[in-house]
């Protein structure tokens, strides 16, 4: 498979939780500022370390789901970043999926073109290492929200979330699909 096709395959294993979670919650995740979701997303990669650490969860999800997990809310943080923040569920779950569907393939397109500059690298990469990249990219977003977006070189929030994604879809390529 090329890349892009590992890539996909990933992508559409988180949809398809995406999917099913938007069955049992609808869209309640629409009420999130971006923050929170930078927090949750927090949540997902300090997990992730902690596990890589210790070699062990006392809860029964390992890596995988949290990395899943952090595709998800990258979406959705992106999401939110386009449409803001909303006091109730403003929108369908239909019309959820195609901002998802939107969100997912700009990442996509991002990881094609970096891909190419850096010809594969990632493939030498620890999945570690991707954590510990999510967990700098996390800071880096926190700072930016916490300017309030004022940045001087910064390319933002929107692609910090997209560069999270990138690397989470490899650590699942990584744990999944090699």
């Amino acid at each position: 498979m090329t890349t892009e096709e590992e890539f996909q395959k990933v992508l559409a294993m988180c949809r398809d939780l995406f999917i099913k979670k938007m069955h049992d919650y609808g869209v309640a995740w629409r009420i999130l500022r971006p923050t929170s979701l930078t927090d949750q997303i927090y949540i997902k990669a300090n997990r992730i370390r902690t596990l890589e650490t210790k070699g062990e969860a006392l809860v029964d999800e390992g890596i995988v789901p949290e990395f899943i997990g952090i595709v998800n809310y990258t979406a959705m943080g992106l999401i939110q970043l386009e449409r803001g923040a909303s006091s109730g569920n403003d929108i369908s779950n239909e019309e959820a999926l195609t901002l998802y569907d939107k969100m997912t393939a700009s990442a996509m397109e991002l990881m094609l073109k970096k891909n190419h500059d850096y010809d594969e690298v990632w493939r030498a990469m620890r999945v570690s290492s991707y954590t510990d990249l999510i967990l700098m990219k996390i800071s880096r977003t926190k700072q930016i929200e916490d300017l309030q977006g004022k940045t001087l070189v910064s390319e933002g929030i929107a692609a910090n979330y997209r560069d999270m994604m990138n690397y989470a879809v490899f650590a699942l390529i990584k744990l999944t699909l090699e």
